[in-house]
């Protein structure tokens, strides 16, 4: 039987299926465990099953002598020193795929609230604000059919919201480190950011994407446009993202990724009307994260096995 630890309960039965085959041990709590509870408890560990809260450094890997496999109920895996623990021999493995269209969907939804002011709107009838009959010029948004959306990054994901910007007649165009065999015109960062009515941040966070859209950057945009992250939050420079907001070089912003998350209750962003904001629920539905926990279990046993997981991450 293998020793494993778990840092988070899963959805479905799929600890009880891990639970025949391994002994577990259980994080229970909602927040992440302390680094140091980590640390004194992967020591004896074959395997982990984590996710993207928790920070597997160097550090926890020394320590983690035994371990053969860390599998992270994520699609990211920036939360790992994976360069690191596959010098271990470590295996890695995540979720990609099954959360795409989870994903793409709330994107769109992002998209539409923060142009048709859906979320405010909301607001204006929940504090009794809605004081006047319909008029023309009321809470007029920007309509989304026919406009100019950017990609920042063609993975699944960006296919995916590609698909459905077709749908609403949208031009698309896209940037990325590879060109991609897309019905969408590849342009520059820069030339993107100025053309497009919607910019879509869909990369992956490392040392090159990490504040990719700057100061710099938000300036480029149409002041009639609007920034939409559902990756990660840290590919977004938030400081010069609220000067964008406040200062109107922007329209308005989607947001369901933060730099710091929990977003901070001070956050300059919770007080602005022109931005959408939801906690990070990218693949939050009851299918997706079902068949990310069979996934993420399904590759910690296999990889256990010496077997080939479903996924794993390889350089």
């Amino acid at each position: 039987m293998f020793n494993i630890l778990v840092t988070k309960e899963l959805p479905g039965d799929w600890l009880g299926l891990l639970g025949k085959e391994c002994k577990i041990d259980l994080w229970k709590d909602v927040y992440p465990p302390p680094k140091q509870w980590l640390m004194q408890h992967i020591k004896d560990k074959d395997g982990a099953l984590v996710t993207l809260t928790e920070k597997i450094d160097k550090e926890i890997i020394d320590v983690a002598s035994k371990l053969k496999v860390i599998s992270t109920y994520s699609v990211g895996y920036d939360h790992i020193d994976v360069r690191y623990a596959i010098s271990k021999g470590i295996i890695i493995t995540y979720t990609p795929e099954v959360l795409t269209e989870a994903t793409a969907d709330l994107i769109f939804g992002l998209i539409l609230a923060s142009a048709r002011r859906i979320a405010e709107g909301d607001r204006v009838i929940r504090k009794g604000q809605w004081n006047t009959p319909w008029y023309p010029t009321f809470m007029l948004g920007r309509e989304v059919f026919g406009k100019t959306i950017g990609i920042i990054g063609m993975g699944r994901i960006g296919k995916a919201v590609l698909r459905r910007a077709k749908g609403f007649s949208m031009r698309v165009v896209y940037y990325s480190r590879e060109r991609h065999n897309v019905d969408a015109e590849y342009l520059n960062l820069d030339e993107l950011l100025k053309t497009s009515d919607f910019v879509i941040v869909s990369a992956e966070l490392n040392e090159l994407t990490y504040h990719m859209i700057n100061e710099d950057k938000l300036r480029l945009m149409k002041k009639d446009s609007f920034l939409i992250n559902a990756s990660r939050g840290k590919i977004v420079d938030e400081k010069a993202l609220i000067k964008a907001l406040t200062e109107g070089w922007i329209a308005g912003a989607g947001l369901d990724v933060f730099e710091n998350e929990p977003l901070p209750r001070d956050s300059k962003l919770v007080n602005l009307e022109n931005v959408v904001l939801t906690p990070h629920l990218g693949s939050a539905t009851v299918e997706t994260r079902e068949r990310m926990a069979e996934i993420a279990t399904k590759n910690l046993l296999l990889a256990l096995k010496g077997e080939k997981p479903i996924y794993e991450v390889r350089f």
